[in-house]
């Protein structure tokens, strides 16, 4: 079964996080959903999510059964959110169309773990309606 690792804040989901899932889930069978952590969220973006860690776990793990999905949502690490690669050794990354992420270090992990993963992009869906920090602004 092909694995696909998705990873981002998910606060309050909505239509573009579940598009996000959707896009993923094209590349296998298994999604495994990486929930960042509370205090990297605030080291990273310089303020904590509108809802806690658990309570955005809780919406992912719903949401996954609700729709019948093979996958799992868990937290990200607190101190080095590359363990969870080496861990769940996906065989798909795919990343969300505006996530700020150093690729040369995420493939330098890749092969540190020995892992034969691949990187993909993923496309917006809306970005005009359904981005997070438009729908906080909005609030």
């Amino acid at each position: 079964m092909c694995r696909v690792m998705v990873f981002g804040t998910f606060d309050n989901l909505h239509p573009g996080h579940l598009d996000y899932f959707r896009q993923a889930r094209r590349f296998g069978e298994e999604l495994i959903v990486v929930v960042a952590r509370d205090l990297n969220v605030l080291r990273i973006k310089g303020r904590l999510p509108q809802e806690n860690e658990r309570q955005r776990v809780r919406a992912i793990r719903r949401f996954l059964k609700d729709n019948h999905h093979v996958g799992r949502a868990i937290l990200g690490g607190l101190k080095n959110r590359w363990l969870v690669i080496k861990k769940y050794r996906p065989e798909v990354i795919a990343l969300g169309y505006d996530q700020q992420v150093n690729l040369t270090q995420l493939k330098s992990e890749i092969v540190k773990f020995r892992l034969f993963c691949k990187v993909v992009k993923l496309k917006p869906y809306h970005p005009e309606k359904y981005k997070s920090s438009l729908r906080r602004l909005k609030n």
